[in-house]
């Protein structure tokens, strides 16, 4: 399995020597667990592997790209480079916690005079120079920026839940669900030896992190992000846009909506259907100029996801590669058996046509740690649509797919086609199915991959060949982390006939 690599540079500060403390296991994945000394404890009967010391799984830094605003183009850039670089100073924070657990053990500040003091004087010094790059560009830098530097180590079993305070910002505090127990992540004993890493060296995923589809509640996800926004009244048609499942084996580590010139911007790995040009150096003009994987050619819009992957000590080709197996992104890559793409209309009335290269991220690859205000992809199997969850995979019965089902904000500013945090310029509908003042109702982007993906088994706390989604080393591949990205670039006649299909109330493609 190969990968597009037209246009690659050199990792711009992304770039992760493995300690001496890291193994190469399962295909050039570093060894990222052993999280803390555990000891055996008796409750009721059961053995269950608990902390016994004051060690950190992850490394919790304020967001510093949610929170900016008012960025001027001419400054757009520059920030989001500065951005790139503050994520990779997380990675490179995280190896560094997972491959000092000796020295941790031994040192109660270890982790906050080696890693956390130094992690906040870098990320000060980038916080200031986004400032200074926004307000010589012409606008006016948040003061308060500087109180975002510092970060903090969290253990395994603690959780930063989100609140669905508005639905775009990721600040709140209102948690659902993601209680982490027996979330013990790779324990290292006396001995040093892996506890809980179920054999795949890497942090995550757990098994708490899996839950049997039969015992989620019909019905029970509530979340008001990822509205369907098309109901029995407005528009009610749809369109379909057939654009294969990578077949084309287009894959690589870059965002380049969030992190556009950035080299392994994502620091995982996306699969990609539609546009054949997109890595974080393309252009609109690329963009417009490039083959499509989609059936109408008039479709050259870019649609892209973290990879699954398969933990079964598969060598991919990135098995060794920043944002593969380097960044604790290991295994077989699982493609979709189906992709549905589906454009629907609004509850409220008639939408209107998306404007040429509009950028939309739905879902937060960092909800584990921003909490799940942003948190949207849901997740279930064939058969039991209406059991859907948000922070669990789900063990789906024999000849059951596993499902992964996004829908995109539908509510589009009527200016922009992008913002400074990538987020402000959208909306998801609101509970009535209307968009918010200011905004008006485009024709909602509804994303369901299908897969065909073995059942892990669960074993005494342990989980054997798990599947998990790609994502930042520091998130341990948690579900709630899933994300799905898109670029319009269809052309004005499709884009027209999108629309008109839809206002219609027919079904198209």
């Amino acid at each position: 399995m190969g990968r597009n690599t037209r246009k690659r540079r050199t990792p711009l500060a992304t770039k992760i020597v493995a300690g001496a403390a890291a193994l190469a296991v399962g295909g050039g994945g570093l060894v990222w667990a052993n999280f803390y000394a555990s000891a055996h404890e008796d409750h009721g009967g059961h053995n269950r592997t608990r902390s016994a010391g004051a060690q950190v799984a992850t490394i919790d830094c304020p967001d510093v790209g949610q929170k900016i605003r008012d960025v001027p183009d001419r400054a757009r850039g520059e920030v989001d480079g500065e951005l790139a670089t503050m994520d990779s100073q997380i990675t490179n924070a995280y190896q560094r916690l997972a491959t000092t657990r000796r020295a941790q053990a031994g040192d109660s500040q270890f982790v906050q005079n080696s890693i956390l003091g130094p992690l906040k004087d870098r990320r000060k010094a980038i916080i200031d120079r986004i400032q200074l790059e926004i307000n010589r560009a012409g606008g006016k830098a948040d003061d308060n920026l500087d109180e975002l530097a510092g970060c903090q180590g969290r253990p395994a079993d603690q959780q930063n839940g989100g609140g669905q305070d508005d639905g775009q910002n990721g600040d709140g505090q209102n948690g659902d669900g993601q209680n982490g127990d027996g979330q013990n992540g790779g324990g290292q004993d006396g001995d040093g030896q892996n506890q809980d890493d179920n054999g795949n060296g890497v942090a995550g995923p757990v098994a708490d992190d899996f839950i049997d589809i039969n015992d989620v509640q019909p019905n029970s996800r509530n979340s008001r992000n990822g509205l369907a926004a098309n109901g029995d009244g407005g528009s009610t048609g749809t369109f379909t846009t057939d654009c294969g499942v990578n077949e084309n084996n287009l894959f690589n580590s870059d965002n380049l909506i969030a992190a556009p010139g950035v080299d392994n911007g994502a620091h995982h790995t996306h699969d990609y259907v539609g546009n054949q040009d997109n890595d974080a150096f393309s252009s609109d003009e690329d963009l417009a100029n490039a083959d499509t994987s989609c059936q109408n050619q008039g479709d050259k819009s870019t649609y892209y996801w973290p990879v699954l992957r398969l933990q079964d000590g598969t060598q991919e080709f990135d098995a060794n590669d920043q944002g593969g197996g380097a960044e604790g992104n290991i295994g077989k890559i699982l493609k979709p058996a189906q992709a549905e793409l589906k454009f629907v209309g609004s509850q409220q009335g008639d939408v209107v046509a998306m404007p040429k290269f509009l950028r939309i991220i739905t879902g937060d690859a960092k909800s584990f740690t921003n909490g799940d205000a942003n948190a949207n992809t849901s997740w279930s199997c064939s058969g039991f649509e209406d059991r859907q969850v948000t922070d669990k995979y789900p063990l789906c019965p024999e000849g059951s797919q596993v499902l992964r089902t996004t829908n995109f904000q539908s509510c589009w500013d009527g200016q922009n086609i992008d913002s400074a945090n990538h987020r402000d310029h959208m909306a998801f509908v609101q509970e009535d199915g209307s968009c918010p003042e200011g905004f008006q109702a485009i024709p909602q982007l509804q994303v369901r991959l299908a897969y065909d993906i073995p059942t892990p088994t669960v074993d005494n706390g342990q989980v054997q060949n798990p599947y998990a989604v790609d994502s930042f080393p520091e998130q341990l591949h948690k579900p709630i982390t899933d994300h799905n990205d898109f670029i319009n670039v269809m052309d004005e006649d499709l884009m027209n006939e999108v629309v008109d299909c839809i206002n219609r109330g027919e079904d198209c493609q």
